[in-house]
């Protein structure tokens, strides 16, 4: 399903102010689809990068956020050759990757994976793993920052429509005790099935090592089909063509049924959703029909520059479309910390000395 114009995506909402201080966990939130206008504006200027479409940086949020708003999946992607563009130096990451953090913790965020492709930043000469420490650097600054009050991790992303999967799935366990909790694949879908990468899950399945798979988003039941039936995904990006797969009266069919009762966690997205199309409107999104039907549904923002939103935002649209309160928001913040890619200690933890005591406070 594809928007019939723009007037589909509302503009953010005003925002609760028990949803702002409401603990929150992120699965699914990438380092390039997060920064701060006027910090892609200032890196721009010190890298010579003049291919911005305006250097006012409350214009180019709201660029952003209407060049992403075209029902397309790959229309949606284009939007970020120009933050890539301004993240290939290590001061520009370890930049990034500190004011996530920041914004994030101040968001009410306690913990949060966020992904990126390493080889998308190697054009000023860093190397692959110049490019993780200068990320995970920065990570670490940021929680600093934030005083302690988030803790990041952060996902390697293979691109799908390139060769170095199986490179960054080794890169992803020669640093995974260094802040890096797993992997992904992400990317246009349409024609880039993730089979394709299937040396790269096998590594890291053989190694012990996370990994999740965008699939679900612009191709159908098929994607997910593979990415958990073949590859071996623990979670699925986004996920929500798994409605392919129920009929009208609510009745899961075989790959439905093995999602839901494996507890395979779906990173859900709604905003972006409306953006590529893969969902008409918050109202009929299914993201209530599949919490309804006993899915694991974690909650997140996917780009909170280009889908111009933030986890907070996210909630208000969620409480707005369907009513939700305190104890539906706390039971997505624990599935999402129970699908972490994270020691079960440190979950636990979480989810005993932050998530359910801050939702108890509310």
């Amino acid at each position: 399903m594809h928007l019939s114009d723009n007037s589909a995506v509302p503009a953010p909402v005003a925002v609760s102010d028990w949803i702002r201080r409401a603990p929150k966990a992120v699965l699914h939130d990438h380092l390039d689809g997060g920064l701060r206008p006027a910090t892609i504006v200032e890196l721009a200027r010190a890298c010579g990068y003049t291919a911005l479409p305006t250097e006012d940086p409350a214009a180019l949020a709201v660029w952003f956020r209407d060049a992403a708003d075209s029902g397309s999946l790959e229309r949606y992607l284009e939007t970020f050759a120009h933050t890539c563009a301004v993240m290939q130096t290590r001061e520009a990451l370890l930049r990034v990757a500190a004011e996530c953090a920041e914004d994030l913790a101040e968001d009410g965020v306690v913990y949060a994976e966020v992904r990126y492709a390493p080889e998308q930043h190697l054009e000023a000469g860093l190397t692959l793993e110049e490019v993780v420490e200068a990320v995970n650097e920065g990570f670490r600054e940021g929680e600093r920052r934030a005083g302690g009050r988030i803790t990041v991790r952060t996902l390697l992303t293979g691109m799908r429509h390139t060769d170095r999967s199986l490179e960054i799935a080794e890169l992803t366990v020669a640093h995974r005790d260094n802040g890096v909790a797993g992997f992904d694949i992400a990317g246009g879908e349409i024609g880039n099935p993730p089979a394709r990468h299937l040396p790269a899950f096998q590594h890291l399945k053989r190694e012990n090592c996370h990994f999740t798979i965008h699939a679900g988003e612009a191709v159908g039941a098929e994607s997910i089909h593979e990415a958990v039936q073949v590859c071996g995904t623990e979670r699925i990006g986004h996920g929500v063509r798994i409605t392919d797969d129920i009929a009208e009266d609510g009745t899961l069919g075989r790959l439905a049924a093995y999602v839901r009762d494996n507890r395979i966690a779906l990173e859900v997205c709604p905003t972006s959703n409306l953006q590529t199309g893969a969902a008409k409107d918050y109202a009929s999104h299914p993201i209530d029909e599949l919490r309804r039907l006993g899915f694991r549904i974690t909650l997140n923002t996917d780009n909170r520059l280009v889908s111009g939103t933030t986890m907070s935002e996210e909630f208000q649209h969620m409480a707005d479309a369907f009513g939700y309160g305190p104890e539906v928001f706390e039971e997505f913040t624990v599935a999402a910390l129970e699908a972490a890619f994270l020691p079960l200690p440190e979950r636990l933890r979480l989810i005993e000395e932050t998530v359910r005591p801050g939702y108890a406070a509310l």
